[in-house]
């Protein structure tokens, strides 16, 4: 699947920017890279919305465990691969019919998201239970909102064209041919929303996601990380504690309607 946006819908990473600055390397403009798509991929659909945003997708080759699908409902249009755990029990608390899939879902989780606010991101999609990625466009709002499960089973890849539009695949060969070293791995367990205006993580919501220069030889011009240093001191400490029965003062946690589907 495929997704890409130009910059008046979402702003390049900086981060991304930043790694095709220092490694220099070919680029395509969007246009050509949902060319390349369409040409690679038979029997491929793709979608333009307005002059900033193209999605495409395609059944060929697809893994029988992780099936792609697509919906629009409301002016929200949905990308989704994989497929999920606890779907009969999302169906209920979303109030939808038993025959609704993973991408209809999806596209409720996210409309809950938008018009019942605050409701806290993190929780729409950590209640997602399975292996799967997603690309969700409301038209309406003209925000995008991505994410990937807890272990990336489904893999999901983001980077910056040459026209400077940003785009998601799970096809990391196709984006490198469009985007160079501006592209990374979309990190597991996070989402990104132009609503919020940066990648989080929903499986540890108070780490912040922070990206470092990847080495030469790999395809990737950035890896992104959460800090996760507070949890490694407490395996530190419970391993010294088991190892030479050492004993920590402990402390106490600050809390700080119609649809269109193929």
């Amino acid at each position: 699947m495929l997704g890409v946006f130009s910059s008046s819908i979402v702003s390049p990473p900086d981060e991304l920017v930043a790694a095709g600055s220092r490694t220099p390397s070919p680029k395509v403009t969007a246009a050509n890279l949902v060319a390349r798509f369409v040409e690679a991929n038979s029997s491929a659909v793709s979608v333009q919305i307005g002059e900033d945003v193209q999605l495409a997708y395609t059944h060929y080759n697809q893994s029988a465990l992780r099936p792609r699908s697509f919906a629009v409902k409301d002016g929200i249009f949905c990308l989704f691969e994989g497929a999920l755990d606890n779907l009969g029990s999302m169906r209920q608390q979303y109030g939808l019919a038993k025959s609704a899939n993973e991408v209809l879902l999806v596209i409720e989780a996210y409309k809950a998201l938008r018009d019942r606010a605050p409701y806290p991101p993190d929780h729409v999609v950590g209640h997602l239970r399975g292996n799967f990625a997603f690309i969700v466009f409301d038209k309406s709002t003209s925000t995008i909102f991505v994410a990937t499960d807890r272990y990336a089973k489904v893999p999901l890849y983001w980077g910056v064209t040459a026209d400077g539009c940003v785009a998601f695949a799970d096809d990391a060969e196709l984006l490198k041919g469009a985007c160079g070293k501006s592209l990374a791995s979309f990190p597991q367990g996070c989402f990104f929303s132009t609503a919020f205006g940066e990648l989080r993580s929903y499986e540890n919501p108070k780490n912040k996601i922070t990206a470092v220069p990847a080495k030469e030889d790999e395809i990737w011009g950035a890896k992104f990380t959460g800090h996760e240093s507070g949890a490694i001191l407490s395996l530190c400490i419970w391993l010294l504690d088991l190892s030479f029965g050492l004993t920590f003062p402990t402390r106490k946690a600050r809390t700080t309607t119609s649809f269109y589907e193929i």
